[in-house]
């Protein structure tokens, strides 16, 4: 069996020709993701930016709501934006990184140092993409995969931080 894949033509295969598009826009983290250096560190630092924004807005029960509407979202729309542009996995496509982001902050001290330890661990883990995050995303494609080998730095990022908070390396 032959596997085919859905290109666009090439003037539409552009991250910034796709920017207009409310689900492009989102897939690429509000044009995050277009950066020219570190794509995925530029997605994770505009989560971490907007983290804030939904963290005092919303009550808890609102905020686990969206967190998983928005994981949703974006296995679908990080899936949809990849076959537009014709990749498996594009750099631009942020929305995974945001996302886990959020899981992350959402059980991290509400402190600089514990956030900035968050963010640093996961980005770690996730250019490292340590066993078994770099296994699963070559088992799994679509969006579903560009969405999960970030969840699941996000929960080694959370497992290191309640072993540092718990022996006190971290403020609580």
């Amino acid at each position: 069996m032959t596997r085919t894949s859905v290109r666009a033509p090439a003037h539409a295969r552009s991250p910034t020709a796709l920017l207009w598009h409310p689900v492009h826009f989102l897939s690429l983290g509000l044009g995050s993701g277009l950066s020219r250096w570190a794509p995925g560190t530029m997605g994770t630092l505009a989560g971490w930016f907007l983290w804030p924004l939904l963290v005092h807005q919303l009550p808890i029960e609102w905020l686990l709501a969206w967190l998983i509407a928005c994981t949703g979202f974006g296995v679908w729309a990080c899936g949809v934006t990849a076959r537009v542009l014709g990749d498996n996995d594009p750099g631009a496509v942020v929305w995974d990184e945001i996302v886990a982001l959020w899981w992350v902050l959402l059980f991290t001290p509400a402190n600089w140092l514990a956030q900035g330890a968050a963010v640093a661990l996961f980005r770690l883990f996730d250019i490292t993409k340590p066993w078994p995050i770099r296994m699963v995303e070559r088992r799994v494609k679509g969006g579903l995969g560009i969405m999960i080998d970030d969840l699941l730095a996000a929960a080694m990022t959370l497992f290191v931080l309640a072993v540092a908070v718990h022996y006190d390396v971290l403020p609580r």
